[in-house]
């Protein structure tokens, strides 16, 4: 019973229940911008990278990126990799953030088996990562840890990069509900090449190396951002 509930649930509440939510927060109650969407691609084996601000950024992500489309090819929606100490500590925050396609990662420590799901996700669909492992606690784009790196290694996806503004402002570290009348952007980035770094094997310093390129970008990306939010004010 439980093979076609799942999927069911998790349909209903992924194009049901979150759209309308998300939509009533960033496109209304918050204004969102979004740059480059055209350049994400939706083909299996696809890893978003991208900063972290706030709780709440794979919402737009998913939402901005993959909304309409995942409505009628469930397979878009993308999966998340979410710290388990958070969004798992009980049955029932399982339950719920599990039909939001998120996979449990214990956070400071390698876990293999968030890297197992990881690849088997990647085989049929979409992955988004926050390298920084923590939300920035000034906005601006930290450095990554190496374990993107390894999962890039380990499935040679396409790497795409992700740049969030403004999240920190609507929901900021401590605080228990989102505020209303910030600005959001999110800027999609051309995918990051790789071949040359992963051509020296499967190694923590390639990994490293591999994620430090794509902080470049996302970091460069925000730049971006800052300065046409300037120009337009």
């Amino acid at each position: 019973m439980t093979r076609w509930l799942t999927p069911v649930t998790r349909w209903i509440i992924t194009n049901l229940v979150a759209p309308p939510c998300v939509f009533l927060l960033f496109g209304v109650l918050n204004r969102t911008r979004v740059y480059g969407r055209r350049r994400m691609s939706h083909v299996p084996n696809t890893l978003i990278l991208s900063n972290h601000q706030s709780m709440i950024d794979s919402f737009p992500i998913a939402y901005y990126l993959f909304f309409p489309e995942k409505t009628f090819r469930p397979h878009l929606a993308p999966w998340n990799a979410a710290a388990a100490e958070n969004f798992f500590k009980n049955p029932l925050f399982a339950w719920v953030f599990h039909q939001f396609k998120c996979i449990p990662v214990r956070r400071g420590r390698r876990d293999l088996r968030a890297m197992i799901r990881s690849a088997g996700v990647l085989r049929t669909g979409t992955l988004t990562l926050f390298p920084e492992g923590t939300r920035s606690r000034n906005g601006r784009v930290g450095r990554g840890r190496a374990g993107a790196g390894m999962v890039i290694l380990q499935n040679r996806p396409q790497v795409v990069p992700v740049t969030l503004e403004g999240l920190d402002r609507v929901l900021p570290i401590g605080a228990r509900l989102p505020r209303i009348g910030q600005r959001v952007s999110i800027y999609v980035g051309r995918p990051v090449p790789y071949d040359d770094l992963a051509a020296a094997g499967r190694s923590r310093k390639s990994a490293q190396q591999i994620v430090d390129r794509v902080m470049e970008r996302i970091a460069f990306q925000q730049r971006v951002l800052r300065r046409l939010r300037r120009a337009r004010a």
